[in-house]
């Protein structure tokens, strides 16, 4: 196998079995970028790429409906990775960044996910970032930002879709002014930001057949270099349009006995400042599970969420909502839409990610 092919081989792998495959004693340790307390967030700035970071990702969820109101879910992941390959390297063929993206259409109707990936090393137009703004694309996917507008364009196996996403209001910054502890350790920290209540148009084509769609949405923004406490097997995460104009971020990263190590939320009230709250504060109570019939993977499909007081139900769209990353992340999760009630009543939409119930989940 020559160079170029051992190197494109490489890029194909997944962002895991990259770090595997390189020797240590190749090159010098890489010192990734560190996340730390303090740091102000500045816009536009920090809607681009951070490259020095090792993991980066730009998500976007919503719910859609059809002409003839019929409701589904979209998903648009890109991930940006630092890989610490190659970065001696001046070959454009060294692997020093990578770009990776999952997309997913949850269609009630047909019962499970409509999803594909695409993965590509940085470098001769195949994929790539920018910095300063918002602008992610791997061969004809891309995620970019058009002044505070963001558009998302997708051609997948079975599916696609071309939606334009509005923000409300000012990005709502996580944890403390965007410091977002993920653990009890120091390092265990990301920056994040989120756009609630993202006001969507545009389109989707099922099986051939485009129609319009309507819609609301959520984007995260988020980039570290140390993700996962240590014990930590994986997370459960929910972002919420509240149906008053309000938002909710809540997750918790959990060990190998399912328990909690740590849990954080931002509540934001309709028209009022947003709340950074404690880990004490938040709870996730699994109340029934389903069964992957492909994977074997047990996940708990409806929640009750504590925030503070507060109790939400939250209960999903359809149960099969598995995506099946391993030709990407190398990453088994559940990630899908759901409607939550509070007291009986219907008080928002948003979507639910699972990670780590199956293998343990592998960031960056």
């Amino acid at each position: 196998m020559n160079r170029r092919t051992c190197l494109l081989a490489l890029a194909s792998l997944p962002v895991w079995r990259i770090a595997a495959a390189a020797e240590p004693d190749q090159a010098p340790p890489v010192t990734f970028d560190p996340v730390l307390p303090g740091r102000t967030l500045t816009f536009p700035a920090d809607h681009g790429a951070h490259p020095g970071f090792r993991t980066e990702w730009w998500y976007a969820t919503g719910w859609l409906a059809l002409p003839d109101g019929s409701p589904l879910g979209f998903q648009t992941t890109f991930f940006r990775v630092r890989t610490g390959l190659g970065e001696e390297n001046p070959s454009a063929f060294a692997p020093r960044q990578l770009i990776l993206a999952h997309a997913a259409i949850a269609d009630p109707r047909l019962g499970r996910l409509r999803h594909d990936e695409r993965a590509a090393r940085v470098g001769f137009g195949r994929a790539g970032f920018e910095s300063g703004r918002t602008r992610v694309w791997v061969g004809d996917w891309r995620f970019e930002q058009t002044d505070d507008r963001y558009h998302a364009q997708v051609s997948g196996d079975g599916f696609g879709y071309s939606l334009s996403l509005v923000p409300a209001g000012p990005p709502l910054l996580n944890g403390a002014a965007g410091f977002s502890a993920k653990g009890p350790g120091p390092r265990d920290a990301s920056y994040y930001y989120s756009r609630p209540q993202l006001k969507v148009s545009g389109s989707v084509t099922l099986d051939g057949r485009t129609q319009s769609v309507t819609g609301l949405a959520w984007l995260d923004h988020e980039w570290s270099s140390e993700y996962l406490p240590q014990g930590a097997k994986g997370w459960d995460w929910i972002g919420v349009n509240l149906a008053d104009g309000g938002a909710l971020m809540a997750f918790r990263m959990r060990g190998n006995d399912g328990q909690a190590i740590w849990s954080a939320a931002t509540l934001q009230p309709a028209g009022g400042p947003a709340q950074a709250l404690p880990p004490e504060a938040v709870t996730f109570e699994p109340l029934r599970h389903w069964r992957s019939p492909r994977t074997g993977i047990d996940y708990p499909v409806e929640w009750r969420v504590r925030i503070n007081e507060r109790r939400f139900l939250l209960q999903p769209l359809m149960d099969d909502q598995e995506l099946d990353s391993r030709r990407s992340t190398g990453a088994v999760y559940w990630e899908g839409a759901v409607g939550v009630t509070e007291n009986g009543r219907e008080v928002g939409r948003g979507y639910l990610e699972m990670t780590g119930y199956g293998e343990k989940i592998r960031v960056g």
